[in-house]
């Protein structure tokens, strides 16, 4: 009942969107964010982007990375490891005296449990764990606690150890709670069911409360052990639109503005009580075309699409300062990341590839969209460009669980969306853009190029090959081979690299927004 009323009198006090201007609670944060893509709140199964960022903030990893220097890779809940002789053999040392929510101690029972699960449940992220060799047979095995703070990791093959261990910062390295999980285990789904809304870590943050495209509260750890936040409270308020989110911002009924576009900046210019906080991202939109499409299929249908897109007037336009031109599948930042910019728009050029293709008439085709900004708006431009090359196509907005759940069936046309590196290595971008070992429709690994129903068996040996080498300038020349490939093969249209943009209230002081999607941080956050 207390925790209740306590919601209650934090949603009066927030949601008043009419009420007299007043500043938050000083030890209160308080953001606008649209975060309906948030499915689950498990690690073992978040693969979205809000859900990442949650989980950052909620649940320590066994390492993490320094958001200035990513190749600074320092220990969590582990604060040591080695690696053996073998290449193969990782041992993680867990750190004493944590505890979770619960009050148990975090042991490397804990850790061990997390990485099983992660494998067991072969949810959408298992795969960055089962590519190191892991199954469900042989997970409690291959990855196990000898002691109570001794974890160790065997991995099937010797890879390069930075590979390994940037995969262990991203989302399936959180440490969850073993007991409290187990106790609400149900038919042998390792407390599935009950932590898709519920908590077990031991971060900074606890979950409070978590109301699917509404409200996310969370609420400080007062024994984190490398110290309590300054916020006590951090509280989430799901708003699409970007208009309200600067309203809001300019009242002072909220701290934070995470979605505004370029006319939102524009008019705060000028506006003493406003900041704006931007970071280069690892996010790359794209267009995606499902190859059970026989249309999308041709080749030829495939290039003409890559020269409809107005690449640079949009970035000039609606995206104004929120991305940049980027048409390859790494990012700009990453090892072996590729610059060029072979497509440009041409409408005639799109024209003569279609003719080419059998089809001087042009076609239709649908494209699923997420009814939010920037994509949206992004749908209509090239909706725009491409009736101008013959290609008319149809806009489905949806809301985010719609569009991903539509896109993970294959039962797409056109799929517009955003795609976020799951850890700082090349490989995590390779592998799902020019890696599908299996493309059948009940297949386990599910990457973009699954998802778009691309087969390459060639591509996929050379993504495999890639991620083996230990010479790094060798590796750079094989990932950027790859992306020229791609570029020249691909059903991907990749436009955009992501620069984060956040509106701030003058007095908030050190909210991180750091090179991935799951690396924005409140802990740190003072006002």
């Amino acid at each position: 009942m207390k925790r209740c009323l306590t919601v209650l009198l934090a949603a009066a006090l927030i949601f008043s969107a009419g009420a007299a201007p007043a500043a938050t609670p000083e030890n209160m944060l308080v953001m606008a964010w649209q975060f309906d893509d948030i499915i689950t709140l498990d690690p073992a199964e978040i693969f979205e982007f809000s859900g990442a960022e949650y989980a950052g903030n909620a649940y320590d990893r066994l390492i993490g990375y320094d958001v200035d220097n990513v190749e600074d890779i320092y220990g969590l809940a582990a604060e040591s490891w080695t690696v053996g002789e073998d290449g193969k053999t990782y041992t993680f040392k867990v750190r004493k005296g944590m505890t979770f929510a619960s009050g148990n101690p975090v042991t490397a029972e804990d850790a061990a449990f997390s990485l099983q699960r992660t494998v067991i449940l072969n949810k959408s992220p298992g795969f960055i764990l089962t590519q190191f060799g892991f199954t469900p047979e042989n997970v409690r095995d291959k990855i196990r606690a000898v002691d109570a703070h001794t974890l160790v990791f065997e991995t099937d093959k010797a890879y390069a150890p930075t590979f390994v261990l940037y995969c262990l910062t991203s989302t399936v390295g959180s440490v969850v709670d073993k007991k409290e999980v187990m106790k609400h285990e149900q038919d042998g789904d390792m407390g599935h069911a009950w932590l898709r809304t519920n908590y077990a870590g031991s971060g900074p943050f606890a979950l409070n409360t978590w109301k699917a495209s509404e409200l996310l509260m969370l609420d400080a750890n007062p024994d984190y052990w490398d110290g309590a936040p300054t916020m006590k409270r951090v509280i989430i308020r799901h708003i699409p639109e970007p208009a309200t989110q600067r309203l809001l911002l300019e009242k002072g009924d909220i701290d934070i503005a995470r979605n505004l576009g370029p006319d939102q900046i524009q008019g705060l210019e000028g506006n003493q009580d406003i900041k704006i906080h931007s970071a280069p991202k690892g996010g790359l939109f794209y267009l995606g075309l499902n190859q059970k499409h026989p249309a999308l299929s041709k080749p030829r249908v495939r290039q003409a699409f890559k020269y409809l897109v107005d690449y640079q007037s949009m970035a000039d336009s609606i995206l104004n300062g929120a991305m940049v031109v980027h048409q390859a599948f790494l990012p700009k930042g990453f090892l072996g990341a590729l610059l060029d910019q072979p497509f440009t728009y041409d409408p005639e050029k799109a024209k003569s590839l279609l003719a080419e293709a059998g089809y001087p008439d042009g076609l239709t085709v649908s494209m699923d969209t997420r009814n939010n900004f920037p994509t949206i708006d992004m749908a209509q431009a090239i909706q725009s460009s491409f009736a101008k090359g013959g290609v008319k196509i149809e806009i489905l907005p949806m809301d985010g669980k719609q569009a991903l759940t539509k896109y993970r069936a294959r039962n797409h046309e056109v799929y517009i969306g955003r795609w976020g590196p799951d850890y700082q290595d090349p490989h995590t971008n390779a592998d799902t853009f020019a890696s599908n070992p299996d493309n059948s429709d009940d297949a386990s690994a599910k990457p973009l190029a699954w998802r778009n129903a691309w087969d390459i068996p060639e591509m996929t040996k050379k993504t495999r090959a890639a991620v083996m080498e230990r010479d790094p300038e060798k590796r750079a020349r094989m990932y950027q081979e790859l992306q020229k490939e791609h570029q020249e093969r691909s059903p991907f249209v990749i436009m955009f690299q992501d620069i984060e943009v956040a509106a701030e209230r003058k007095n908030v002081e050190n909210f991180i927004l750091g090179p991935s999607f799951d690396s924005n941080f409140y802990r740190s956050v003072t006002k």
